[in-house]
C-alpha cells in the first residue's frame, strides 16, 4: 500500500508544499510558515500512529532535539500532534547529506576535515552540555552546505538524555542502537552510552573523510560486529596504499577510535583540537620506508 502524501495540506499552521525525503517512522516535507518560512516538517508513518512505543520515539526525538540550541544543530520549532498527526516542525538547512557531498566528491583535503570536524564538534559540545547523547551520528545524519562549507547536525531519534537514573541505562543485553559503522563497541551490549561514544562516531567519520574508507574492513553486519568488539582498527596511514598523513594526525583519529572510552580523548572538543593540531603539523614525513634508505645509503656511496 502506498503512503499517504501530504502535500498541499496545512497542519498546525504549516502548509506542506512537498514531500522531500520518508524513513522507517516519519516522512519529510518542505512546509512553509507564515512566521518563520521555510521549514522541514516530520509526520509520524500512517502505519505507527497506533503504536505507543513508536509515538513515544518519536516525541522524544522532538523533545532532546528541542533542548539543544546552536547553530550547528537544526532548530526544533515546536512539535505536538495537530488532525490527528504527530509532527515535528524544524528548521529548513540548505545543502545535502555529508554523505551525497562525499560520496560525489570521494576524499576531503585534510584542511577541509579539519574544518568539519570543529563545527561537528561544537554542535556535539552543546548537545552534551545541555544532557544529550547523540548516538547515531554519521554522514547521513549531517547537513552539508557546499556553498558556505557549514554542516548541521539533526536526527535525535535515539538520543538519550545524559542525566537518566542508573536503573534505566540499559537495554535488553544485545541489543544495540545506532549504525553498526559508526557505533561505539561499547554501545552493542546495549548500555546507553555516555559522551564518549559521540568521540568514537566522530573519529569515525573524520578517519572516513580523510580515506574514503573506514576503519573496520568486515563485510558482514556479523563480520562487523565481531571486529567491533574484538579486532583493532586499521590505522589511518595504512588504510589506502600510498596515502599518508601526519602522525600526529594519525594519533589523534586512532585514539577516538580505541575500544576502551577511557583511552580516547575526554570531550569532542578535545578531539577535535588534537585533530586540527595534526593537520597542521604539515604533510606525512617521507624517507622512513626501508627503499628509501637504501636508495640514501647508495647515494652515500657515489
Amino acid at each position: 500500500m502506498s503512503s499517504e502524501n501530504l502535500a498541499g495540506r496545512t497542519i498546525a499552521g504549516y502548509r506542506l508544499l512537498e514531500r522531500v525525503g520518508e524513513g522507517g517512522t516519519a516522512e519529510v516535507y518542505r512546509a512553509e510558515h507564515p512566521e518563520r518560512g521555510p521549514c522541514a516538517f516530520k509526520v509520524l508513518r500512517q502505519r505507527l500512529r497506533g503504536d505507543p512505543t513508536a509515538v513515544k520515539r518519536f516525541l522524544r526525538e522532538a523533545g532532546y532535539g528541542s533542548r539543544v540550541r546552536h547553530p550547528g544543530v537544526v532548530r526544533t520549532y515546536e512539535y505536538g500532534e495537530a488532525d490527528g498527526l504527530h509532527y515535528l516542525a524544524l528548521e529548513w538547512a540548505d545543502g545535502k547529506s555529508l554523505a551525497d557531498y562525499v560520496h560525489r566528491a570521494e576524499r576531503l583535503a585534510p584542511a577541509q576535515v579539519g574544518h568539519l570536524v570543529r563545527q561537528l564538534a561544537d554542535a556535539l559540545s552543546a548537545a552534551h552540555q545541555a544532557g544529550i547523547i547523540h548516538r547515531d551520528l554519521k554522514p547521513e545524519n549531517i547537513i552539508y552546505d557546499a556553498a558556505t562549507e557549514r554542516v548541521k547536525l539533526l536526527d535525535f531519534g535515539i538520543a538519550r538524555d545524559a542525566e537518566l537514573p542508573a536503573e534505566e541505562r540499559l537495554t535488553r543485553t544485545g541489543f544495540f542502537v545506532g549504525t553498526l559503522q559508526y557505533v561505539a563497541p561499547e554501545a552493542l551490549s546495549g548500555e546507553l552510552v555516555d559522551g564518549r561514544a559521540d568521540i568514537f562516531s566522530l573519529a569515525t567519520i573524520t578517519y572516513w573523510l580523510l580515506t574514503g574508507v573506514h576503519p573496520y574492513t568486515g563485510r558482514t553486519p556479523r563480520e562487523l560486529f565481531q571486529q567491533l568488539l574484538t579486532a583493532a582498527p586499521v590505522p589511518l596511514n595504512q588504510a589506502v596504499a600510498g596515502l599518508e598523513f601526519p602522525a600526529a594526525l594519525e594519533a589523534a583519529v586512532m585514539r577516538g577510535l580505541a575500544r576502551d572510552p577511557a583511552k580516547r580523548q575526554p570531550t569532542v572538543g578535545a578531539f577535535a583540537a588534537e585533530v586540527e593540531a595534526g593537520i597542521a603539523a604539515g604533510p606525512a614525513p617521507k624517507g622512513g620506508g626501508l627503499l628509501d634508505a637504501l636508495k640514501r645509503a647508495v647515494g652515500r656511496r657515489r
